[in-house]
């Protein structure tokens, strides 16, 4: 195989498929090149199976980067209401499930096929599973070498994404090809993921593992802060739930978690002012508040006593278990990292790009979209909106 190409977009993920897509419609002549045997098996696995292909309510303040007004520009240009008007078009049915997460009613395959159908429609050429394994400058565009033949191109597009979720083909590609054409990288770590703890500081709540409860959560410096109203899941090593997949891209190593597991009740108030009124046990009636098995666990390690009677207590070990409730400060030790990571963090410095384009200012031609740049949505359909927003504005520039 040896051909030419307006435009090559190497990574037919979300923003891969929708930049070639615009591309090809556009009238350019578009190969959509990708590694992986499966097609878009992240867009197949997310939500369930049910892909959250948008948050109705996706905006720039709910993203994070090193430059956090860049996605702006994109996002302002591909809204949610563009992306459901499509979705409508293809008749895909779907459903609104939780603060303005939108679902696919039937099966993320719908996504999948409306995406290929677009990117029929725009005469794009795929070659897959076809591996790159060198790109170079040819004047002013590009020669790529792959595993079934020479390929040049005008303009590149890279949708290669990050390190998240080894096992279904994550690659380094675009870290790689970025340092080859001396474009900065904001250090890639793993985001939306699973918090881990040192075994002994865990030791005490292992008993709750599997238990789940709607908590406030923070964690973060001034700059970079979040906090969030999620639902927790307590696992044998350590955190988990949106709760935790939300503030872990906020969090640091050596940083501070704040939990609030009881966010409409101040416990060290109620205990205090009603103890003398209270005829339970301390863990009958924590039991109201908290699941039945939580609570015990908690107060034992917590060092309470469930069987003593409220009254029992002093005031100051009252006002010690709410603090032990409204104000828990903990250290993760670390995360379950990128096998268990829905993003990375990080990745090609937006400083670097247009944000109107996704072009690097430095190297005519060359543009990177999607979970490869620094820009890293909420849970909750946010970064597949960055995805579309960033493939069609680099769709609509090549």
């Amino acid at each position: 195989m040896s051909d030419a190409f307006d435009v090559a977009v190497i990574g037919a993920g979300a923003a891969g498929m929708m930049c070639a897509a615009v591309a090809g419609q556009r009238g350019h002549r578009v190969v959509l090149i990708d590694h992986a045997p499966k097609l878009a098996e992240k867009i197949r696995i997310s939500g369930g199976g049910r892909c959250n292909f948008t948050n109705i309510d996706a905006n720039w303040p709910h993203y994070l980067s090193t430059n956090p007004h860049f996605c702006r520009s994109a996002l302002a240009r591909y809204t949610p209401q563009d992306l459901i008007a499509l979705v409508k078009r293809y008749r895909v049915p779907f459903h609104e499930k939780h603060k303005g997460q939108l679902f696919c009613d039937r099966s993320s395959e719908d996504i999948i096929d409306l995406l290929k159908m677009e990117c029929e429609s725009g005469g794009v050429q795929w070659r897959r599973p076809v591996g790159v394994e060198r790109v170079s400058r040819q004047g002013q565009g590009f020669r790529l070498e792959t595993s079934a033949g020479e390929l040049s191109v005008d303009h590149l597009v890279i949708a290669t994404g990050g390190l998240s979720i080894p096992k279904i083909g994550a690659t380094d590609f675009a870290y790689r090809l970025a340092k080859q054409f001396d474009v900065p990288l904001v250090e890639p770590r793993p985001g939306l993921v699973p918090l881990t703890f040192d075994a002994a500081a865990w030791a005490p709540y292992i008993p709750m593992a599997g238990i789940s409860l709607e908590v406030d959560i923070e964690a973060g410096e001034r700059k970079a802060k979040g906090r969030f109203r999620e639902d927790l899941l307590f696992t044998h090593r350590g955190l988990s739930g949106p709760a935790v997949l939300q503030i872990s891209s906020y969090w640091r190593e050596g940083g501070v978690l704040s939990l609030n597991l009881l966010p409409e009740l101040d416990v060290a108030r109620v205990l205090v002012e009603q103890k003398s009124g209270i005829r339970k046990a301390l863990g009958n009636w924590l039991a109201q508040y908290l699941p039945s098995r939580l609570a015990d666990a908690w107060l034992i390690a917590n060092t309470f006593d469930p069987t003593v009677r409220v009254p029992e207590l002093p005031d100051q070990q009252l006002r010690r278990l709410g603090d032990s409730l409204n104000r828990w400060q903990i250290a993760p030790h670390g995360s379950e990292g990128y096998r268990k990571a829905e993003v990375t963090l990080g990745g090609i410095d937006t400083r670097a790009l247009s944000q109107q384009s996704m072009m690097v200012n430095s190297v005519p031609g060359l543009y990177f979209v999607g979970e490869a740049v620094d820009v890293t949505g909420w849970l909750g359909g946010y970064n597949f909106q960055w995805a579309w927003a960033s493939g069609v504005a680099a769709g609509l520039s090549v």
